[in-house]
């Protein structure tokens, strides 16, 4: 594995506190042949409230079939459904044939009806996952799909944020799928943030399959477990990621929660550094690693320096646009979260504003890049939208669009994996 780092300019000022702009880059390796996967452990857990009726819970039973039929008998499923009560369908055991056969005829007496328990429907699919989680090198998920809000049981964002995080410390990861428009958005990504796992908004129930075994497919995938990005930098150099990733201080500098990756994910993030004041000519560098729990991405070192220089040096540098162009992607998506929570409270001037502020600040370095001028350009078309109350479903979909690059996903929630070559 090769590790890029590049910089949007190389030079910082020497009479005032700059920002730079770091882009750390890599692809993860390609997985061996499926014979030589990990075994899973996952919980499949459907809500079936009465607004999961008709096509929704349908098409949920037809997800959860082509996942069970996906697992080998060295894997373990369990499946749990909810309402207001909640009724685990299949106790976690092996895929084997016979055991999938039986869950497969179990879903179809799986209907829609009562309210909403979410936290409970989760906790016990969680409490399956746990059981089992007894070999080092398996593969653990709690996979939540629901349409609804959590209005029985624990209903708390915070506590049920907090429940995920510690389940993830034990090595339950949580992935959660919200369809329609009724669904917590906040809540489902809170979640899954901090459960290690994603967060997929399913705007047309027709999705329903595709997203649910296209995330069983990347548990399939996975290639290198609890990947960190590690930054070290001298006394003084403040540095946080630009992208939406869990992360912690270091005496060294900051250590970036990357998560499982799956065979071939092409991973970029970007790191924001401030550097101190400085004399000209002096030097300062970060170095950056990446690391995973199994040492599948080696832990080399790749180091970046930067030369201090008088205003008129760096106002003439030369700029990377690669790292300018991923810097004003973030940002766009930043500024489009932050309006989206305005318009919800009903601020819609400060929306707007928020979004006119970045674009002004992505023309400042756009120059005649057409690239940057685009980006900018779509936050003017979204400033009425901004401006106004939106729908359920528009408020939706522009939060999965913001969250899918902050959290370096395609725009249908999944791993970003570069074109094949021709």
């Amino acid at each position: 594995m090769t590790l890029s780092v590049r910089t949007d300019r190389k030079l910082v000022r020497a009479a005032a506190r700059s920002t730079r702009y770091a882009l750390v880059s890599f692809e993860a390796p390609v997985a061996p042949d499926k014979a030589g996967r990990r075994p899973v452990n996952i919980a499949l857990v459907l809500d079936r409230s009465g607004s999961m009726g008709g096509e929704k819970i349908r098409l949920a039973r037809e997800a959860a079939r082509q996942a069970l039929r996906t697992l080998r008998p060295a894997d373990r499923f369990s499946l749990v459904v909810y309402d207001d009560r909640i009724d685990v369908v299949v106790e976690s055991t092996h895929a084997t044939p016979e055991a999938v056969r039986n869950a497969l005829a179990r879903l179809d007496a799986i209907d829609a009806r009562g309210s909403t328990d979410l936290g409970g429907g989760w906790l016990k699919g969680c409490e399956q996952v746990a059981a089992a989680v007894r070999a080092d090198d398996t593969i653990n998920r709690c996979l939540l799909v629901t349409d609804g809000l959590a209005n029985v049981g624990i209903t708390d964002h915070d506590q049920l944020a907090h429940h995920a995080g510690e389940l993830r410390a034990r090595g339950v990861i949580t992935s959660t799928f919200g369809i329609g428009a009724d669904f917590d958005e906040n809540l489902l990504r809170a979640m899954a943030d901090a459960g290690g796992g994603h967060f997929y908004f399913i705007e047309k129930v027709v999705q329903i399959p595709d997203c649910l075994t296209g995330e069983l497919g990347e548990a399939l995938e996975v290639v290198a477990r609890d990947a960190v990005l590690r930054v070290e930098v001298p006394s003084g150099v403040e540095t946080e990621p630009l992208n939406a990733l869990r992360h912690g201080r270091t005496p060294q500098g900051l250590e970036i929660a990357l998560g499982d990756l799956v065979s071939g994910q092409d991973v970029e993030v970007v790191v924001k550094l401030k550097f101190p004041m400085a004399k000209a000519s002096d030097t300062v560098a970060a170095r950056f690693a990446v690391s995973d729990r199994d040492h599948v991405l080696g832990d080399a070192w790749q180091a970046n320096i930067w030369m201090y220089a008088d205003h008129a040096e760096n106002d003439r540098q030369e700029r990377d646009r690669v790292v300018d162009r991923a810097v004003a992607r973030i940002y766009s998506a930043r500024a489009r979260a932050e309006a989206l929570e305005l318009n919800r409270k009903g601020d819609y001037e400060r929306a707007r504003h928020v979004l006119e502020a970045t674009r002004r600040k992505i023309l400042e370095y756009a120059g005649n890049d057409p690239e940057l001028r685009a980006i900018a350009e779509e936050l003017v078309q979204e400033f009425e939208v901004f401006s106004a109350p939106m729908s359920a479903m528009s408020r939706k979909m522009s939060h999965a669009a913001s969250y899918n690059v902050l959290a370096m996903r395609d725009m249908s929630g999944k791993a970003r994996k570069r074109p094949p070559q021709t």
